[in-house]
């Protein structure tokens, strides 16, 4: 059988597993499409290769003036940082009696008339980039997921940004299983969504328990409840210690 390449082919996938069709698999079809949403949201929210570093671009409108904040695609799982958006030469930063163009100004001259050591340079590089770091400073901001807001704290409220002006945002935004179909194919989803299926056979099963089909087969739902809740823990175990990215590394 080829392997799985959309959520109707994972889904075969796990019966055949489990199976079907040499056995009847007691679980409903809306069932097992809560169990696959369940184990693709497992699966976007803790795997690292669930999510793509990405960089958002937006306008800003009079809308978010007044809002306060901005909007973002529900896609998008964390905000990582805003780059700087008052730079030397951005908004406001190109006025002659600007304090920051001055002080620009002064040390451009320097800059431009060594002919030297490279030393030099990179230090007057990274002298000149700390003098924009220290009077433009770092937006701060706040994601808020759930509202799928993206709030800038102070900048948009003092006036920092204006309408039109464009912000970009180092994000991190959750894969589309629908147009990179190879997520279906990946291990964790297909042994993940199988044992959520066997998990919820175990339950429908758990009503006739004991009870002793023809040939002189017992049925133990429980058992089978058991064994996949069992694995399911294994399987969220390896996630957290091999796959899962540490807490730190969304923190700016």
């Amino acid at each position: 059988m080829a392997s799985p390449s959309s959520r109707q082919t994972l889904i075969d996938f796990a019966l055949r597993r489990l199976g079907e069709p040499v056995i009847e698999i007691n679980v409903d079809v809306d069932q097992i499409e809560d169990k696959v949403d369940d184990a693709l949201q497992k699966y976007q929210e803790f795997h690292s290769d669930a999510t793509l570093r990405t960089y958002l671009k937006h306008q800003i409108t009079s809308t978010d003036m007044s809002n306060g904040w901005i909007p973002l695609p529900s896609s998008i799982q964390w905000v990582k940082r805003l780059f700087p958006i008052n730079t030397t030469f951005g908004s406001g930063g190109g006025d002659m009696f600007n304090i920051k163009y001055q002080m620009f100004l002064n040390n451009m001259g320097d800059f431009l008339s060594f002919a030297g050591d490279l030393s030099y340079i990179y230090q007057m590089e990274q002298y000149m980039s700390l003098i924009d770091s220290q009077l433009s400073g770092i937006p701060q901001v706040r994601h808020s997921r759930r509202q799928e807001r993206l709030y800038i704290d102070g900048d948009l409220v003092d006036g920092d940004i204006l309408e039109g002006d464009f912000v970009i945002a180092e994000v991190y935004q959750i894969i589309d299983p629908n147009v990179y179909n190879t997520i279906w194919n990946d291990m964790f989803i297909k042994d993940y969504t199988t044992q959520l299926i066997k998990q919820q056979w175990g339950i429908n099963m758990s009503k006739f328990e004991g009870m002793q089909l023809p040939g002189g087969v017992t049925v133990s739902g429980r058992q089978m409840y058991e064994d996949a809740t069992a694995e399911l823990e294994r399987l969220e175990e390896k996630l957290r210690l091999e796959q899962e990215l540490p807490v730190d590394f969304f923190i700016g």
